[in-house]
């Protein structure tokens, strides 16, 4: 927090992460004085092939080079949700591991949220599609064109939807 003349203004970035073993979302946001600022979101693709292992590595690299870029206060991510396919949730729950490890090695502290409740507070529907969230973003942030991965839009909901949650 800095002063300017009499008026407190206080900043805080918050780094959203959708892990994936193959695709990892990112939305970073700049919250100053109760405006919300885009300042970058995307994908970081791991490939189909290879290792799990060097996935994992993968994303704690970049995750790390995410924290070490945008200096984020706070890193939000998906929780974890339960599928039917008990090999690919152990994989993803590994990414989402990997990736918290990022965060907290730079010492950012880290919080999660259900994708129920992420879709609840962007768009007001619990059950949104990702494309619904996707677009509530689009006018949010009056972004032009909807991004070919959904895993973006996915991890600037999840961003939003903390600052969303700390009022």
């Amino acid at each position: 927090m800095s002063k300017v003349g009499k008026k407190a203004i206080t900043e805080k970035i918050i780094l959203g992460l959708d892990p994936g073993t193959n695709v990892m979302g990112y939305g970073v946001i700049l919250i100053r004085t109760g405006s919300v600022t885009l300042l970058q979101f995307g994908v970081i693709q791991m490939g189909k092939t290879g290792a799990h292992a060097i996935k994992l590595k993968k994303i704690f690299d970049r995750v790390l080079g995410l924290v070490d870029e945008f200096k984020p206060d706070e890193v939000a991510l998906e929780a974890p949700f339960f599928g039917k396919n008990v090999q690919s949730m152990l994989k993803l729950g590994r990414a989402q591991g990997v990736a918290m490890s990022a965060a907290l090695y730079r010492e950012v502290p880290i919080i999660e949220y259900a994708p129920k409740k992420i879709k609840q507070s962007v768009t007001g529907n619990g059950n949104a599609s990702k494309e619904q969230v996707a677009r509530m973003l689009m006018q949010i942030f009056s972004i032009k064109e909807m991004p070919k991965l959904l895993d973006a839009s996915d991890a600037l909901a999840v961003a939003v939807c903390h600052h969303y949650q700390q009022g």
